[in-house]
């Protein structure tokens, strides 16, 4: 499985390469800034790439904004952004782009290698892997669409947009899937979206949802 890592810090990019080839991926290039990003992108065609959200020349929000140029230049190119920062405004705009996996992590919050390279896997196979925190200020941002949820739907749609399936979201919510079934049923009829939406595609549905209504909500 072929990586294009975006990281313009030198050991950290370094660590990535390690543990990822350690991993059995594949570092097809390692870029210090956005054009060499996209370069590298349209050259290697990777299954899959590593974004940090602030990258050379102006440390703002370089990378995730390449990150949207490389998914609108080759859709559904898997991107997992790993960065210190919660842009909001672009990573809510990067979660609603539809086809291929999506993920945001932060740094400071990645404890176990074995859970970054699960969550890079489930990316890859086009799945979605959200930081918990990532979530909450993307639901802030929007005003609080989920109000009228209760307590244990929202539990089963935070862990639905961490990735997880029904089966995951039973075991650490100690519940039956038929129970899960009901919450994701009530989910999506209470947001308005369709219940047939299944695995990940599902999650990104929820996350367009609440850019949606923050951009309501702010006009």
């Amino acid at each position: 499985m072929r990586v294009v890592i975006a990281e313009d810090n030198v050991l950290l990019s370094t660590g990535l390469e390690l543990l990822l080839g350690r991993a059995g991926f594949q570092i097809a290039a390692v870029a210090e800034d956005a054009d060499a990003f996209l370069t590298a992108v349209r050259e290697h065609r990777p299954d899959v790439t590593i974004v940090d959200v602030r990258l050379p020349p102006s440390f703002r929000d370089e990378g995730i904004r390449a990150a949207l140029q490389a998914r609108r230049e080759r859709p559904g190119l898997p991107v997992l952004v790993l960065s210190q920062y919660v842009e909001q405004q672009y990573a809510a705009e990067l979660l609603a782009t539809t086809g291929g996996g999506v993920g945001y992590l932060l740094k400071d919050r990645v404890s176990r290698v074995e859970e970054f390279v699960d969550a890079l896997r489930r990316v890859a196979a086009g799945g979605t892997a959200m930081d918990p925190e990532v979530i909450a200020q993307l639901v802030q941002r929007a005003g609080d669409p989920i109000a009228v949820l209760t307590a244990r739907e929202r539990e089963v749609l935070g862990l639905m947009a961490q990735g997880h399936d029904n089966t995951a979201i039973g075991v650490q919510l100690v519940i039956t899937d038929n129970a899960v079934h009901k919450h994701i049923g009530n989910v999506f009829a209470k947001l308005g979206l369709a219940v047939t939406d299944s695995g990940h595609r599902r999650v990104l549905a929820v996350l367009a949802y609440l850019n949606a209504a923050g951009r309501t909500a702010s006009g």
